[in-house]
This record gives C-alpha cells, sequence and structure tokens, in this order.
C-alpha cells in the first residue's frame, strides 16, 4: 500500500520567513565570480578574462554562450545572473570600435549593482607565454598596491577595495611561509592601473629568514581607466556594515598598541605607605640622621602635650 508523503506547512512566522527568504550568514562563503562575454568581443580581451578565470579558480563561474548585454545601459540582466547563479562579483568583456578591448569588472549588494568599473586592455601577455613554472590552484594571493593615487583619490580608493573584493579568499588565522608564493601587484597611475603577477621564490640566505626573489609569471596587463558606476556613500557604508553579534564588544580599561600588545590599566585605592612594614630590608631602615630627627620630634611632641595638660589644671584650679 502506498504511503502518501505528508508536507507539513510553516505555521509560525519565523518558520514562514525561513522557507520564503534564506537568513543572511554571520561568516559568508568565498564570493563567486561570474565571467561573461558580450554579443561582440575580441580574442585578447577573452584570453584576459581566462587568465583571470585560472587564477580565481575554483571561486569563479564561465559562461560559455554570448550575451547581448550593455552594463552602463541596463544592468538588470546580469543582476538576474547574479541572484540565480548566486555570484556576487562579475566580470563582463566586450569589443567595439568606440571601445576597444573593453573590460567591466562590478559587484553586487543584495544582488542589487553597487559598484562597476570599465577598463581598457593595453600591452597584454597571457600566462601561456611565460615558459615558467606556475603556482597550484587556489592559492592565496599577496596584494600589493602601489601609488599614492589609492590614498589620495576617492576614485582609485573605491577601485583599490572592488580588486580586493574581487582577488579575496577565505580568511585564514595562520599561514606557513611556504604558503606565501603567490604576488599579484597593482601600480596607480594617471588613468591607468598596471597589473603584475609574479611567484615568489625562497632562496638560501645563511639565516633562518630566507632571500625573497619574485619571478613574473602573468598575465601582464595594463588597465586604462574608461567609465565608472561607483554606488552612493551611504550604500557603501551599508554593504561594509557588520552584524552585531561579529562585532568585538570593548572591555574597559584595556587597550591596544600599535604592536598588538595588549594594554591594560589597574586603578588602585589610596595607599598608606608610611604603615609598610620596611625595616626587615637593610636598604630601607632608616638611617643615624632619622632617627635622631624622629626622636626630636617625639620629644618636642611629649613636651607640647605636658604643657597642655598643665595649662587645662591651671584653668580648673582657677
Amino acid at each position: 500500500m502506498p504511503v502518501l508523503q505528508r508536507v507539513v506547512k510553516p505555521t509560525t512566522h519565523k518558520g514562514k520567513k525561513a522557507i520564503l527568504k534564506k537568513e543572511p550568514k554571520l561568516i559568508e562563503d568565498n564570493k563567486q565570480t561570474l565571467c561573461i562575454k558580450g554579443k561582440i568581443t575580441s580574442q585578447l580581451v577573452n584570453d584576459c578574462m581566462k587568465d583571470l578565470y585560472h587564477i580565481k579558480k575554483p571561486d569563479v563561474q564561465m559562461m560559455q554562450k554570448k550575451n547581448d548585454i550593455l552594463p552602463f545601459e541596463d544592468v538588470t540582466p546580469i543582476e538576474r545572473f547574479s541572484s540565480k547563479l548566486n555570484s556576487p562579483l562579475f566580470i563582463f568583456t566586450s569589443h567595439n570600435k568606440k571601445r576597444p578591448h573593453n573590460l567591466i569588472m562590478g559587484r553586487m549588494f543584495e544582488h542589487v549593482l553597487l559598484d562597476m568599473v570599465e577598463f581598457g586592455v593595453e600591452n597584454y601577455k597571457g600566462l601561456k607565454e611565460f615558459k615558467v613554472e606556475k603556482i597550484a590552484t587556489g592559492m592565496k594571493p599577496m596584494l600589493v598596491f602601489n601609488g599614492e593615487l589609492f590614498d589620495s583619490n576617492s576614485e582609485y580608493g573605491r577601485i583599490k577595495n572592488l580588486l580586493v573584493d574581487m582577488f579575496h579568499r577565505d580568511v585564514v588565522e595562520k599561514v606557513r611561509l611556504q604558503g606565501l608564493e603567490h604576488v599579484l601587484s597593482f601600480t596607480a597611475m594617471q588613468d591607468k592601473i598596471l597589473v603584475r603577477s609574479y611567484r615568489t621564490l625562497l632562496k638560501k640566505s645563511g639565516t633562518r629568514i630566507p632571500r625573497i626573489e619574485l619571478e613574473e609569471i602573468g598575465p601582464r596587463f595594463d588597465l586604462s581607466i574608461r567609465r565608472l558606476k561607483l554606488g552612493s556613500e551611504d550604500l557603501f557604508k551599508q554593504a561594509c556594515k557588520k552584524p552585531k553579534e561579529l562585532k568585538v564588544k570593548k572591555k574597559k580599561n584595556i587597550s591596544k598598541d600599535s604592536l598588538g600588545s595588549v594594554l591594560g590599566r589597574v586603578h588602585m585605592g589610596a595607599q598608606k605607605i608610611n604603615s609598610i612594614q620596611t625595616r626587615k630590608m637593610k636598604g630601607l631602615k632608616k638611617s643615624l640622621t632619622e632617627r635622631k630627627a624622629e626622636r626630636k620630634r617625639k620629644s618636642m611632641g611629649d613636651d607640647n602635650e605636658t604643657k597642655k595638660r598643665i595649662k587645662r589644671s591651671q584653668d580648673v584650679h582657677v
């Protein structure tokens, strides 16, 4: 006899909310990146996106079909892909006479566009052209940002934040020295960002600390900044807001210095130093001069007390 499967529907508000919409996680998973090809692309910009795809593996998805999308005119299709495939980051490539070898990087917040930057790829040299040993898949890169523009210019600062978001991986507490193998360098120039990729080599130095050398492994290319579409400051602050559960509660009278050392302040009551027993230590014993002065003060005090008693007794007789 077949058994009917009984579906239990939620009756509480919390249960219905969990079914309709998943509750946000306190610690997010690694952000996935979606690689999208435009209707018309060039071989150069496709190769550049493939190299970025290999660097970001396994936190990346490549769409094989071409899409008739113009992100700066209508970003709705990319937002729909982002929501469906759970990819808050995206890379879009296109090519035309006005904007050749076009590469767009962007990110979403709650499946709605937050930031988007359009670059032109120049002086490209791919991974295959560097005949050297490559790094392992999934290696966590070290990001190096050179140039004052990343700190002084607000737009470059937002682009830096986008690049950190794009190439950031899972947070780790400890990293062994051999794990620091990949370096991504970004150098800011006027209307241009130079991108270089290196592999670190640990050489013998005669000490415990090895000598570090960098070997370029590719890809190498320059990104000329064309158009920007940045979210408002309020939306950016909301996207960077941490949940209350992850905020570290500040403890009273405990602080950290620039080197990370924990400093504490202890409050003590008034101490009676004069009544502390110090005679047992030879270095703290009173000298002969101090003892004579103390006896003299005591004798003067006794004389004054005797005079006061005599005066009080005379007053009583009178």
